[in-house]
């Protein structure tokens, strides 16, 4: 009995090796077993709005959202230059996505948002797309205080969204 029951896994094992051996298993990764590449996440527009007691800014995503980080830093440059963003603002954030692209597989601009933008709202006074470069996309906004914000998620369609409080401005 025992004979049989190891003659079954060892082929059962021959099976299995074979079946692996015809997809690398680094293609099986990369494609999700599709045998197609993942579509990238693409960044298509920022846009910003006043509240009563926060300032909002959201960016939109076609595809699946990615990966985001949200920094404080003492400057904001941009990715791969290295140049200073020309924001007015006493206090920054870097905003990363990664995976991600502002761009189609072309190299065309699929990012309709702005550039460059300075802005007169309580907290958030400019934002600039500070790179679209090797897989990460980034983003930098300038603030008249310390920012205390609260960054999350909507779904359909896709966006990050970044609160940042100051004093109630409304009646």
């Amino acid at each position: 009995m025992q004979h049989h029951s190891r003659r079954a896994v060892v082929a059962a094992g021959l099976l299995l090796t074979a079946a692996c051996a015809t997809v690398p298993a680094s293609a099986a990764t990369r494609t999700g077993g599709t045998g197609q590449a993942p579509a990238t996440s693409l960044v298509v527009d920022a846009r910003w709005g006043g509240h009563c007691t926060f300032d909002r800014l959201v960016i939109d995503v076609r595809g699946a959202l990615p990966s985001v980080t949200v920094s404080p830093v003492r400057e904001l440059r941009y990715d791969p230059s290295g140049k200073a963003v020309p924001l007015p603002g006493e206090h920054f954030l870097q905003i990363r996505l990664s995976p991600a692209a502002a761009h189609n597989t072309a190299g065309l601009p699929v990012y309709q948002g702005p550039r460059l933008a300075k802005i007169r709202l309580p907290q958030l006074r400019g934002l600039a797309l500070t790179g679209d470069f090797e897989g990460v996309v980034g983003f930098g906004a300038a603030f008249h205080a310390k920012p205390v914000y609260h960054a999350f998620r909507l779904h359909s369609p896709e966006r990050f969204v970044l609160d940042v409080r100051h004093a109630n401005r409304c009646p």
